[in-house]
């Protein structure tokens, strides 16, 4: 069984494909010789019957003797009245008893019977064929008897039909092998590509079959995969390096700053540098703290779900915490959805936090549903954000002139996460029209009350 499955799948399926063409032509072979054995014993039958019907016909001209004429080395006769004494014999079976003791039925002519060990036929069973006479002193009987039919019925034709089984299974083997070749030969093009591509080099891709079929839909498959791999690894490699960008300026200023103050400790203002190294620490602490946040959604981590109504989770998170701008709510009472609260939580303060950096005056949110969706909307009445750039700010590390401006604290990760809670929990986020500011909508599917 080990050994099986260390073979490859084209020697496997050559095997399985000679073995069943073999089990098949055995089962074929039997088949014909069963029949041919069947048809010639038949024929020898009817030549034994038509070989009495001869010596009968001698019987009634008067021209049989005590000694047969044999017709044929292969036949085997004799005459008994009906006491069962013999009358004639072909010389083989000269002054031998009857070699049966059965007759044909009254409405019978001819018999055919098989009898083992019958006097000159030691240790065979024969078919004898029992032809009955009619004479006026009683009728006598005639026994045949034919040579014994060997089951392959002929040695040549035996060896033509073994010869052929052999032929048709090799046949058979050499073509599985080369048609298993030539239908895997795009899996082992795919096999060598994949293996000559390195995470240096992710462009390139495996060969599609011009064929439509289930070797081209996996070609296809590995090279969408690939995409995918390669989009990710680009990913990575921009978020590795705004990582080390966004991670070196708060080191390098807080660096620079204490540098400064031990070439001149006598003249540094400690308390000052101090407010300032505490400040970069805190960005440095909140980049560190979102990056460890996106890692774990990257990762895949399961959350639990509970029920959350969006009204009640708007209510308390602006109730928490002063604002620095009005906020205005519309929150429609009943629309539940099924989530992580502290990630939906994140998701609503870091909407919250980016429309206060961004508004003029006031921050309006609104709970809605629509049919089986949630919907939850952030508006802002700031400058807005130009319909060209509201993929960008979804990027990580990315922050767009007027919120670097507003922010220098920022760490550029808030939306990117926002929108990757969003997905993780089957929804959507994007930027839609709004007629002043910037309309942040939320879409989750919707679930009733707990």
């Amino acid at each position: 069984m080990r050994l099986w499955r260390d073979w490859s799948v084209r020697t496997r399926l050559t095997w399985v494909a000679s073995v069943m063409t073999a089990l098949l032509c055995v089962g074929a072979s039997v088949l014909v010789f069963i029949g041919l054995y069947r048809l010639a014993e038949s024929h020898q039958r009817q030549e034994i019957v038509a070989n009495l019907m001869h010596v009968s016909r001698m019987l009634h001209e008067g021209r049989m003797r005590s000694v047969l004429p044999p017709e044929g080395q292969a036949w085997h006769i004799q005459v008994v009245d009906n006491s069962g004494r013999v009358l004639a014999a072909t010389p083989d079976l000269r002054g031998l008893p009857p070699m049966a003791r059965f007759v044909p039925s009254e409405k019978a002519v001819v018999a055919f019977q098989r009898v083992c060990s019958p006097p000159g036929f030691p240790d065979r069973c024969p078919d004898v064929v029992a032809l009955r006479v009619y004479r006026p002193e009683g009728d006598y009987t005639m026994y045949g008897v034919g040579e014994p039919i060997p089951w392959y019925v002929n040695p040549v034709l035996f060896l033509l039909v073994g010869s052929a089984c052999l032929a048709l299974t090799g046949a058979t083997a050499i073509g599985t092998h080369r048609l298993v070749r030539w239908a895997l030969a795009p899996v082992e093009n795919v096999c060598l590509e994949l293996a000559e591509i390195t995470v240096s080099d992710l462009s390139r891709r495996v060969p599609v079959s011009a064929r439509h079929d289930e070797l081209s839909a996996l070609a296809v498959t590995v090279n969408q995969t690939l995409d995918r791999l390669q989009q990710a690894v680009e990913q990575q490699r921009r978020f590795a390096s705004d990582a080390g960008h966004d991670l070196r300026s708060p080191i390098t200023a807080m660096r620079t700053q204490v540098e400064e103050a031990l070439l001149h400790p006598e003249d540094a203002d400690w308390m000052k540098i101090a407010e300032a190294l505490v400040s970069s620490l805190d960005r440095l602490q909140a980049i560190v703290t979102d990056l460890l946040v996106l890692a774990k959604l990257d990762a895949g981590e399961k959350i639990s779900r509970s029920y959350i109504n969006l009204a009640e989770l708007v209510r308390t998170e602006v109730g928490r915490r002063p604002r620095r701008r009005r906020v205005v709510l519309h929150l429609r009472p009943g629309v539940v959805v099924s989530g992580d609260r502290l990630q939906l939580l994140r998701l609503l303060t870091n909407l919250l936090d980016n429309a206060e950096r961004h508004a003029t005056s006031t921050v309006t949110v609104i709970v809605e549903r629509h049919s089986a969706t949630a919907e939850l909307q952030v508006i802002d009445d700031g400058e807005g954000i130009p319909p060209d750039k509201r993929e960008l700010v979804f990027q990580r590390f990315t922050r767009l002139p007027s919120g670097r401006e507003k922010d220098k604290q920022g760490t550029g990760l808030g939306l990117a996460i926002a929108r990757d809670i969003a997905q993780h929990h089957d929804g959507t986020l994007v930027i839609e029209d709004s007629p002043v500011g910037t309309r942040f909508v939320l879409r989750l599917p919707l679930l009733s009350g707990p």
